[in-house]
């Protein structure tokens, strides 16, 4: 059984992060508490993207800290990546985990409560519930679960949860508090004057709401 560390889940935007490397980003938020890195690059060519993921993977060597990649199951296979996260138009997560083997870890981004239910027998890892709240960077998604939405999907699973979509310091620890395992962020991160300032204060934020 995989032992991971959801809580503090980077998502990548080069668009967020205020005209610097996406690499300094994402090392600056890992020195300040960030767990788990996911590059999602939409608009990045096969290439680029596949240079991208190369250099953060060599620069997350020995951290500790996973590197997963956005749909893109080429690219994290070309890297040797720790894992891959789909959405529902993306590969069905069968095909996927048979693609990266066992020991890769497969996340799956969900919707609706409905699609908890028809994720039950999928062989992923966690379960990203998408948006918790409007958000300009999820665009393609149904109705924001809100934080009854996450209370109402922590009673139907035991998989891990995280969940994305306008979460900041301010509504964190509400978040965390409904059962989730971890929170995805991307702006509060990538658009932070230090993205390792904002990595601890959000790492701290956690935690407290943990006790």
């Amino acid at each position: 059984m995989k032992i991971i560390d959801f809580s503090l889940y980077l998502v990548t935007d080069q668009h967020l992060c205020l005209g610097r490397s996406i690499l300094d980003v994402v090392m600056d938020a890992v020195a300040g508490g960030v767990s788990i890195v996911q590059i999602r690059e939409k608009n990045s060519d096969a290439r680029n993207f596949f240079q991208l993921a190369g250099a953060i993977k060599k620069k997350l060597e020995g951290t500790g800290v996973p590197l997963i990649i956005n749909d893109r199951v080429d690219v994290a296979l070309a890297v040797g990546a720790d894992g891959v996260h789909v959405g529902q138009s993306d590969l069905p997560c069968s095909v996927v985990r048979e693609m990266i083997g066992p020991d890769k870890i497969l996340g799956v981004s969900i919707n609706t409560l409905e699609q908890i239910h028809e994720a039950k027998n999928d062989a992923v890892d966690y379960l990203s519930l998408s948006p918790v709240f409007p958000t300009p960077t999820k665009t393609d998604t149904t109705e924001p679960f809100g934080i009854e939405g996450l209370k109402k999907a922590r009673q139907l699973t035991e998989r891990p949860l995280i969940t994305i979509g306008g979460i900041d310091k301010d509504n964190l620890g509400e978040i965390i508090s409904s059962g989730m395992n971890g929170a995805a962020v991307v702006s509060a991160i990538c658009s932070a004057a230090s993205p390792k300032a904002a990595a601890m204060e959000l790492a701290s934020i956690i935690l407290e709401s943990r006790r």
